[in-house]
């Protein structure tokens, strides 16, 4: 029997809270939602990197969602998410978490052994010939061929995803936590065909997903917008909805499972697509967003002014210092321009407005600097490392900062995503 409990609501967003302060401000945005019509569900999500990074633990992340659902009496569900783990790094989640996004990208294209796939195609001749499915104008045609090279390419990363499971079932029990695969950062987009085929296998292996991350086409690149064709991930998204409501009639997946969406956050042009797809299919999304509140902080320390000021433009110059180093790690998800980047001598002078409206993401304003938005982006290890001065500063700052965090994940995400609205960004 299905855990109420842990039966992910319709509407959900992923929300990073880095430094384990914002918690507040972000739940806030939820309930902001609320009262405008729409139930949007919070869930706190952090990886093994950025505790490593910051030097926390899946606990703080724990405890800033508790303090903050006691503080506004939240009596709807939130959950904490364990973001892109895997066999090498669940451990340290399981007693904190009660969602878990599985990462097996780096396994796909790995081989499996030849009697699993033999076995995957056996038991899914309903897969072979033409495929028709509902919602979608053209019918797919799969032949034996194309059967097995899709369950070479994925067929050993969903068993990877299994044992993953496997491990959190045993230590949490069945039923006891969320569960999602994500797929999402690889090379190339997955069809809609291959995603029908993956969730096929995922069902042979018994895993209840609740969320799936496919890769779509277009570049999400880190705190900044989509860079792509808006069209053709629209198109994507419709189909991807399609195939998953299919598998959910003809594989006995969760009723609930839906697309989950990393954004990289503040992917801004495709938020109305999105939307219409949502209601188009009357399906559900789970939008993950990734540092955007802590830019956030950057955006309240430096609109405050004064030590707020001076400290803000003190990470840039050693992120700037630091560059090199700090990108590496997200390369893949950046694309900084380096003769964009501002000076720190510059950056030095700049007051309180200049430093906002660099930061700010505005495409519509002069000053809006993408690539100084994306270093900082990648930067929260400069503040880390200050330990108490960062937090102390955050503290002292808490409204100035907290109106900023609830604004931009009201206004700019919620809004246009679940609205269907500005928000009045």
């Amino acid at each position: 029997m299905t855990n109420r409990r842990f039966t992910l609501d319709k509407f959900s967003v992923g929300v990073g809270d880095r430094f384990a302060h914002q918690a507040k401000a972000q739940l806030e945005a939820c309930l902001r939602a609320s009262r405008a019509g729409v139930e949007v569900v919070p869930v706190w999500n952090k990886s093994n990197r950025e505790h490593n990074i910051i030097g926390s633990e899946p606990s703080s992340t724990r405890a800033a969602a508790d303090a903050a659902v006691k503080s506004l009496q939240w009596t709807k569900p939130y959950y904490c998410d364990a973001d892109h783990i895997n066999l090498q790094t669940v451990e340290r989640f399981l007693t904190s978490c009660d969602f878990y996004t599985i990462d097996v990208a780096d396994f796909i294209g790995r081989k499996t052994d030849q009697s699993s796939m033999d076995a995957f195609v056996r038991r899914h001749s309903e897969l072979l010939g033409e495929i028709r499915i509902n919602r979608v104008e053209e019918s797919f045609e799969i032949t034996p061929a194309v059967l097995s090279q899709v369950a070479s390419k994925f067929l050993f990363a969903v068993q990877q995803a299994s044992a993953v499971y496997r491990r959190i079932e045993s230590a949490k029990g069945k039923g006891n936590f969320i569960s999602e695969v994500s797929m999402d950062e690889t090379d190339f987009a997955q069809t809609p065909l291959e995603l029908l085929i993956i969730l096929a296998a995922i069902a042979d292996e018994g895993i209840p997903l609740q969320t799936i991350a496919p890769k779509f086409s277009g570049r999400f690149n880190k705190g900044v917008d989509y860079a792509g064709d808006v069209s053709q991930f629209a198109r994507e998204m419709e189909l991807d909805l399609a195939a998953i409501a299919h598998a959910v009639r003809e594989y006995g997946l969760p009723s609930n499972l839906k697309l989950s969406i990393h954004s990289g956050s503040d992917k801004f042009s495709i938020y109305p697509a999105i939307h219409s797809a949502l209601k188009q299919c009357n399906a559900g999304v789970h939008l993950k967003t990734a540092g955007t509140t802590w830019l956030e902080e950057i955006i309240g320390l430096a609109e405050a002014g004064g030590e707020g000021l001076a400290l803000a433009q003190q990470i840039y110059i050693e992120a700037y210092a630091h560059r090199e180093e700090l990108c590496q790690p997200y390369a893949t998800v950046i694309d900084i321009d380096p003769q964009r980047l501002p000076v720190p001598a510059e950056v030095r002078r700049w007051s309180s407005e200049e430093f906002t409206s660099a930061l700010r993401h505005d495409p519509s304003s002069d000053s809006y600097n993408r690539s100084f938005r994306q270093l900082l982006h990648v930067g929260f290890k400069i503040a880390a490392k200050m330990g108490r001065k960062y937090l102390d500063l955050l503290e002292a700052n808490e409204e100035v900062i907290a109106k900023n965090v609830t604004h931009n994940l009201y206004a700019r995400h919620i809004g246009p995503v679940f609205l269907g609205d500005n928000g009045g960004s």
